[in-house]
């Protein structure tokens, strides 16, 4: 990311188990409000995730009843250390929508302001039916402007307004039938889902994952004779790469992909 790597703090913990790469919003006590220290752990252990080829799917998840409070309106304006380098939630954002490797959500916990824009930027997210969403900025007298940029892709316009205008907290069933999430799982269940989910991704291959990610990001952008020609030649770039052919080959002869989990 255009400098040294520094040890994440434990603002976010990280773990890896048989390629699924978990990070887990861990400051419970202060909601896990979007604090300078929490932003950069965050991007520091996603920039570990993604740069490790051992995972293959990253999960987002939480400690305590909210997945996340939004900005940190308890901080003072900066709590950077003269000299030191801060992450912005927008680069969080970017490496997310960038990286190759799909990241998910599992949402234990209450989302508001900003931390609905993270459950929503995930590639893929799971909440708990128990939690609420909520565009609460505008009780503050205030816009949810940076995250708009990823939440209004995903709503209808009449749910936009409602939902931005009003501040109404939503349930995690709404939220997922609006777009936010892509849906809403019993406390009980949701530990189920999400693996379940990550294993399906996991049998998908690296290369193809990243290419899914890029066709969904850029196609919708071009317009249809650009977006023709390039998918064309990253069709065929896919199937004549060494990923694609070991794909192909494992079809053919009726076993597992290479890159498939084992056990």
């Amino acid at each position: 990311m255009g400098y040294v790597r520094r040890m994440a703090t434990d603002a976010t913990l990280y773990s890896v188990d048989h390629g699924i790469g978990t990070i887990t919003l861990n400051r419970p006590d202060n909601r896990n409000a979007l604090s300078v220290d929490l932003v950069n752990s965050l991007g520091d252990h996603l920039e570990e995730a993604i740069d490790d080829p051992a995972v293959r799917v990253i999960v987002l998840t939480n400690k305590g009843n909210t997945f996340c409070a939004g900005a940190d309106l308890s901080a003072p304006t900066s709590t950077v250390e003269p000299g030191a380098r801060s992450r912005t939630f927008v680069e969080i954002f970017e490496m997310i929508i960038t990286s190759g490797t799909p990241v998910m959500g599992k949402i234990n916990g209450h989302c508001m302001g900003g931390g609905v824009g993270l459950a929503a930027v995930l590639d893929i997210s799971v909440a708990s039916d128990e939690v609420k969403f909520g565009f609460t900025e505008v009780r503050l007298g205030v816009a949810p402007a940076v995250i708009s940029v990823v939440c209004l892709p995903k709503l209808r316009m009449a749910d936009a307004k409602e939902l931005f205008l009003t501040g109404e907290r939503i349930s995690a069933e709404r939220a997922a039938s609006v777009g936010l999430i892509n849906r809403a799982a019993s406390p009980d269940d949701i530990d189920d889902v999400v693996a379940k989910i990550a294993a399906d991704v996991s049998r998908g291959g690296p290369v193809g994952l990243a290419a899914c990610k890029e066709l969904i990001a850029k196609v919708p952008e071009d317009n249809r004779d650009e977006a023709f020609e390039w998918t064309a030649k990253l069709s065929a770039d896919l199937f004549r790469g060494e990923e694609g052919q070991a794909g192909i080959a494992a079809f053919r002869e009726r076993r597992d992909a290479p890159w498939a989990p084992q056990g």
